[in-house]
This record gives C-alpha cells, structure tokens and sequence, in this order.
C-alpha cells in the first residue's frame, strides 16, 4: 500500500475511534441519569422520616429525578448507618444521620469511624426535643418533673428510639444535671415510642418537634419544655429546660452523608441541590411549621458538628458510668 493510502486509512481510523469515543460520553446522562435511593436509619413516622421526605421531595424536584427513601430502623440507627457507609460510592445511594452519629459514635456501637467512613455533604435541620408527657402523669412543669422524680426515683419512665441514641443519652443528661433517677425503655425506633406513649404505656418521651407538636394541639400529649438553650419561636409558651436547670441543652439535627469514595462532584451536585431546595418557600415553610431550624450548609459545618457531638457525649457516657457496648 503506498505510503499516502496508508497514512489516510491511519488518519481515518483514528478519527472514526475519536468520533466514536466522543459519541459514547455525550450519549451518557448527566447525574443523576436514575432514581436515588435515601437511606433513613429510623423506621416511618419519626422525626428523621418526616425530614428525610420532606428533603427527598424538594431535592428531587430540583434534580428532576425521583429520591426514594428506604427506611432501615434499628439500633438506635446503628443498622441504617452501616447500610450507608457500605453502599456503592457511585452518587447513587446517599443516607440520613442524625446527631445520634454522635451518641453511638461515642458509645462505641460503630463498626466504623464516621469521619472517616462518610462523606459528609450537608446539615438540613436542627432543633431539639421536648418534654412530652402523657396527660395522666401529673406534672406540667420543669421543676415539677424534677420534685416527682426525686420523690419517685426510678418510677417515671421514658422511652425512645434505642439505647445509646440521641433521645435516650438527652434523658441521662438531663439525670445528671437536674439530680434525679428516671428509667429509660429502649425501642427500635421513636414512632413504636410515641404509640406506647399515646396509650398510655410509658409516662414520657423526649420527642423531636415534628412528631410531638400535632398531638400536643390536639391535647393527646402535653409539653412540659424543650431541651435546646432558648425557647423554640415555633413554640414560644414552651420553655427551654435551662430556665430551671441551668447550662442544660441538647440538640438534635439531621444531616446528608455519602459513603467514602463517592466523587467530590457527586457530593457538590447534592449540596448544590440541597441548598437550592432549602430556600424554596415550599421547604422552608414546611421545616418552620415543625420548628425545625436552618443551620449553616455545607460539609465543613456538618464535619465540625459531629466532631463536637462525639466529644460531648463521650464526657456524659463517662459522667453517668453507662457502658453500652454495640
């Protein structure tokens, strides 16, 4: 073959791959080209729930693309979180914490280090858990919680979504600094807690906002106080439990992670998209009507949260000789 044909068929060979290989990645849907899949480490009809499905909607309007929640309850979100962290790095699965991250995380339940473990993309909301009694239980304040538990210790009981979880260590707390003895009663998940409570079964919960607010309006619970520093203005005749116990408080937030591997694009897509759907009047009037706060959005901050979670439960696991174990 002359050296001119040859050099032309090389030529055209080349330009036929380059066409082809061009042809391929612009054939590839942009993220995210399926539906998604939210991880949420509580069963249905809790705060993490309501959260993640409120997120999942808005997210997925802005992504065009369905956000499908499966929800993994257990273990005080032990069983969900390990279900998160071991998922396929591909964008394609993502997951729901919450500031029990930072109780089982310090409990040592963790099979896993979650700062190294997860991606973590962004915070959604934050606000904390009230007080809520069944209205047979004859106390309607702070104070008067803390004289029946004295006069009755270990009598009063709450339950919550597992040992070791946010809910149960904000009880311990509260045990600590308020001098009293109650009794914590464990459950898979916060929606079993809140039934056994609204029949009477157990005396009290410390219940997240969105769960406990339509049931104290209709008078079924009532709402002794609320653990964060200050009053929530979504509940402003509800005081904050550091009113009568001071330097009280306990948070409870709900955050965005990924597994490790996942790409950094991947990650900043959702963050852009989160934050996108957080300023939308649908999201956030929802997130207000619950009480729930918007927090700083972003990795940095989320990282920075579950770092001090870690530590301050860790001193109040100490503080009250709990040894939990996985």
């Amino acid at each position: 073959m002359p050296i001119v044909s040859r050099l032309t068929w090389t030529l055209s060979a080349i330009f036929m791959v380059t066409a082809l290989g061009s042809g391929n990645a612009s054939a590839q849907s942009p993220y995210p080209g399926k539906p998604i899949r939210l991880i949420v480490p509580f069963s249905p009809g809790g705060g993490t729930d309501i959260v993640g499905r409120v997120m999942a909607q808005g997210v997925s309007k802005v992504f065009k693309q369905t956000v499908v929640v499966d929800n993994r309850g257990g273990a005080g979100g032990v069983i969900g979180m390990e279900l998160e962290v071991r998922a396929t790095p591909d964008g394609y699965t993502l997951g729901m914490i919450t500031a029990s991250v930072g109780t089982n995380a310090a409990a040592k339940r963790l099979s896993f280090d979650p700062q190294k473990a997860m991606v973590p993309i962004s915070m959604i909301a934050e606000t904390g858990y009230l007080i809520t009694l069944h209205p047979s239980v004859p106390i309607k304040t702070t104070q008067e919680l803390i004289d029946y538990a004295r006069a009755h210790p270990g009598k009063l009981n709450y339950g919550s979504s597992g040992t070791g979880g946010t809910a149960h260590l904000t009880g311990e707390l509260f045990d600590l600094m308020a001098g009293v003895k109650t009794t914590h009663i464990p459950y898979k998940s916060s929606g079993p807690a809140l039934t056994d409570l609204l029949a009477g079964q157990i005396q009290m919960i410390y219940g997240s906002l969105p769960v406990v607010m339509p049931h104290m309006k209709s008078g079924r619970l009532k709402v002794v106080a609320i653990t964060t520093a200050k009053r929530n203005r979504a509940l402003p005749d509800v005081p904050a439990i550091a009113e009568t116990v001071p330097g009280y408080e306990s948070v409870t937030w709900y955050g965005l992670v990924a597994p490790r591997g996942t790409p950094r694009s991947v990650a900043l897509r959702w963050e852009q998209a989160l934050t996108q759907a957080l300023q939308t009047r649908e999201m956030k009037g929802r997130l207000d009507a619950d009480g729930l706060d918007l927090p700083e959005v972003g990795p940095a901050h989320l990282g920075q949260v579950m770092r001090r979670d870690i530590t301050k439960w860790t001193k109040v696991l100490k503080a009250a000789n709990i040894q939990i174990g996985k």
